[in-house]
């Protein structure tokens, strides 16, 4: 073990981690650390509700000015462009909402769960750790502390006599000064000089002696002290390579930069504003709003028979009453388009062959039976029968 350096400041001194007591501030770290996790926790739960509030207004942002757009005069490609934006917003908006859960329930349960696993309590004495650490710490400093105590006083003694001895000194000197003193009264100063200056000389020794046995001491107690304020640093060391894999996971999650579906997100917003054509947005618009559109010019419109409608009361009335069926059905020809604007009602197009299986009731209405096998009510003077 190295000797002990030089006599520092006194200041610097007191405040060393050799000195009685000093060890206290490694103790606290463990209490210190312990905080420090609650601190990463809450720190990272109030980011995850600031990610979880950005997440909220890009939606809101994006559901608002949708529905504004979508009632602008815009179209084609710069439409497409424009949503885009919105499009791309709300797979931001899931991006950031996942980052707020993942510091919650993924980094957050994280860090509690190892605080619980690596601060153990021991029952009315805090946590385990600083328990220990204080006991061990104040038995290997107990035997040097009462040493330096020992060393002190031999110290204070030495210095008190050393006081003592210089006062008679200067007694001596204004003795011989004064020339109306007799030698037998100067004689006098100068034997309790030499009294005192023997005195010190034994202080001295004694001093000396003690700070000899706490030099010999110090190695073997410098040696116990640095063994376990290792034990601390390594638990400490642990904590913070923990600590570390928690910022670079938080890290992971928070950066964006590096994000492959940001990329993407940014990438297809690109593409798609790279993507609007102003001849292609001019085109449609004179399909759909101009020349282009198709346009029924005049014709000759043949006529068609209007249909007389029944209600569905009346028709299931006539349906209860007897007509005449037709065994196997007659073939007929649709004349006309027809669309069946109820359930019971048969939808063709003109030309459609298909069975007529009852006869005309006295509203015009005939059964038939199309070749798919729907039955249903028709205008009777839609078809004609086929020959």
């Amino acid at each position: 073990m190295a000797s002990l350096p030089k006599e520092p400041p006194e200041d610097a001194k007191r405040q060393s981690f050799w000195m009685p007591g000093n060890y206290v501030r490694t103790v606290h770290r463990t209490d210190q650390s312990h905080q420090a996790c609650n601190d990463i926790v809450a720190c990272f739960l109030e980011r995850a509700k600031v990610e979880k509030q950005y997440a909220q207004q890009l939606s809101q942002w994006s559901s608002k000015w949708k529905t504004i757009v979508d009632s602008r005069p815009l179209y084609g490609s710069l439409m497409k462009a424009w949503q885009c934006f919105f499009t791309s917003t709300e797979r931001l908006s899931a991006l950031h909402s996942s980052i707020s859960q993942s510091l919650i329930e993924e980094e957050g349960e994280r860090v509690r769960t190892w605080q619980k696993e690596t601060f153990p309590k021991k029952l009315f004495c805090g946590f385990k750790e600083s328990y220990d650490n204080n006991l061990s710490f104040s038995r290997a400093q107990k035997p040097w502390s009462k040493k330096l105590t020992k060393l002190e006083k031999a110290r204070a003694t030495f210095h008190k006599a050393c006081q003592k001895e210089q006062a008679a000194i200067d007694k001596e000197r204004q003795a011989n000064e004064n020339t109306e003193m007799s030698p037998e009264k100067k004689q006098k100063f100068t034997d309790a000089k030499e009294k005192l200056t023997e005195e010190k000389e034994k202080t001295r020794a004694r001093y000396e002696k003690v700070l000899e046995d706490v030099t010999s001491y110090t190695p073997r107690y410098m040696e116990e002290m640095e063994a376990i304020f290792d034990q601390s640093q390594e638990e400490e060391r642990k904590r913070i390579s923990f600590l570390k894999q928690v910022f670079l996971s938080i890290h992971r999650h928070l950066d964006i930069t590096n994000n492959e579906s940001v990329k993407a997100v940014y990438s297809e917003l690109h593409n798609t504003l790279m993507s609007i054509s102003d001849q292609d947005d001019l085109k449609w618009w004179k399909n759909s709003h101009g020349p282009g559109m198709p346009t029924d010019w005049p014709k000759i419109e043949e006529w068609v028979p209007p249909v007389k409608k029944l209600k569905r009361k009346k028709r299931d009335q006539k349906g209860k009453e007897s007509r005449p069926v037709m065994i196997g059905g007659v073939k007929v020809r649709a004349l006309y388009d027809y669309t069946g604007e109820e359930g019971d009602e048969l939808s063709f197009k003109a030309g459609e062959v298909f069975l007529k299986v009852e006869e005309e009731d006295d509203q015009g209405w005939c059964r038939g039976v199309l070749s798919g096998g729907k039955e249903g009510f028709y205008p009777a003077n839609y078809v004609e029968a086929v020959e």
